[in-house]
């Protein structure tokens, strides 16, 4: 009995070792699963960047003015015409509601000029000859560098003997366009009456951004602005209906240049009416009478409307 007792003791003892041996074993010795399951990564793999996604600037996107169409104007025939009268008239882009015009935003100048340097416009000569004496009929077409040429600020530069360095001449050379130079527009329209339809309206035919030109001297104070180029009306209204009008007090109101230009939401004075002598208003007014004349023959218009009904 007493050797089966010392037998299991031994048995026992093996036992207790052999599992103080295996929990006392490094950790080396044992077999590694997190790195088995995990597979090699390659960082050679160039991983491709996510494209560029601009945030929209606000919480809605104004498509209405970019997919804008032009209302066309109602035919007009010869025969119903009437009474026509063609009239001249500015409009000054520093007067308060004219204001929108010269905004930084939206610049009437720089949308026309856009348009001339894309070819979705034509730039026309205005130039007085002898078959167009006020250079507004739109006869010599200009391509898009002469009519950038022409609102160019204009530096008067001297030229100088590459041997004695003794000046020898000058030349003009154009400088860089200032669109804040650009002040005043002119306006060409017909005033119309259509006796098929009963309505007495006006037509814009062309519009021409205008400049003073620049003169050394006394001289340059006392000249008038002058047209830089014209352009033809129905031809820029698809290019003006898609460009927003800065409302100084409503950021959603939607209107487009050609919605101002045919609402007549614009400030402006008569300079020239069509007459036998071809005379401007100031060849036969001065000062204040200017705008005195441009306020008549406006409510002269109006009167010659208003005589054709009978209360």
């Amino acid at each position: 009995m007493a050797q089966k007792r010392s037998t299991k003791k031994k048995s026992t003892a093996r036992k207790s070792t052999t599992a103080k041996a295996r929990t006392m074993a490094p950790a080396s010795a044992q077999p590694s699963t997190t790195m088995a399951t995990q597979p090699a990564v390659d960082t050679t793999k160039k991983v491709a960047m996510k494209p560029f996604d601009r945030p929209l600037d606000g919480y809605f996107k104004k498509n209405n003015l970019n997919n804008a169409k032009v209302t066309p104007l109602p035919n007009l025939r010869e025969s119903d015409v009437m009474f026509a009268k063609r009239v001249w008239r500015e409009v000054d882009t520093r007067d308060k509601m004219n204001r929108y015009m010269s905004s930084p935003k939206a610049r009437l100048i720089d949308i026309l000029m856009e348009a001339i340097a894309n070819g979705e416009l034509t730039a026309y000569d205005p130039t007085p000859s002898k078959e167009d004496p006020n250079g507004d009929t739109f006869a010599r077409p200009l391509t898009p560098g002469q009519a950038k040429s022409r609102v160019a600020d204009s530096v008067m530069v001297d030229k100088f003997d590459k041997n004695t360095g003794d000046k020898i001449g000058s030349v003009l050379q154009a400088g860089e366009f200032n669109p804040d130079s650009v002040v005043r527009f002119r306006i060409k329209e017909d005033w119309i009456f259509d006796k098929q339809r009963s309505v007495f309206e006006p037509r814009i035919i062309g519009i021409a951004p205008l400049m003073k030109p620049k003169v050394g001297g006394a001289a340059g104070a006392d000249l008038d602005y002058t047209p830089i180029f014209w352009v033809y009306f129905p031809e820029a209204r698809q290019v003006l209906a898609v460009k927003e009008v800065v409302n100084r007090n409503n950021d959603a109101t939607g209107l487009s240049y050609d919605d101002v230009f045919m609402k007549r939401l614009f400030a402006s004075y008569i300079v020239k009416v069509s007459n036998e002598k071809d005379e401007r208003i100031k060849d036969y007014a001065q000062g204040i009478d200017r705008l005195y004349e441009s306020e008549k023959i406006k409510k002269s218009l109006m009167d010659w409307e208003l005589n054709l009904w009978s209360y």
